[in-house]
């Protein structure tokens, strides 16, 4: 089994974890822990310059409310809370979760994904662009 596992989650579409919860806590064995990860978009600070206050007491509502949400989506899992850990980011998906799966010495990262359609044929998704630029083993759940 895996000893750390990288989860890339949607707080918006909580429906996309829960096959890739059961995966990833079976992928973590008896000893593994599991890192979910909500990255949030970055504000456009140049577009609303005159609203910096603003925009930063919006992204730490958005990190709160993520916090939140994501210690509901901890409760999910069959694995005891010490070995489960949250983090939340602000940034692109794909360059977030490259990013932390190397700093991070994670073994895998497991990520939930729609059923392929004509939009993430033409466009990819974002667990499509994970799964092309990760250098560890990645399993997206459908």
């Amino acid at each position: 089994m895996y000893k750390k596992i990288l989860m890339p989650v949607d707080i918006f579409e909580m429906d996309l974890s829960d096959k890739a919860i059961r995966h990833a806590a079976y992928l973590a064995g008896e000893f593994g822990e599991i890192t979910l990860l909500n990255v949030l978009p970055n504000s456009n600070r140049s577009i609303l310059r005159g609203f910096a206050s603003d925009i930063k007491k919006f992204e730490d509502f958005m990190q709160m409310e993520s916090a939140k949400k994501m210690k509901s989506l901890q409760r999910l899992f069959d694995i005891p809370e010490s070995r489960l850990h949250t983090e939340v980011r602000f940034g692109n998906i794909r360059d977030e979760v490259i990013a932390l799966s190397k700093t991070g010495e994670y073994d895998a990262i497991v990520i939930g994904s729609r059923q392929r359609g004509m939009t993430t044929h033409l466009l990819g998704s974002n667990a499509e662009s994970i799964l092309r630029y990760a250098n560890i083993p990645t399993m997206v759940i459908r």
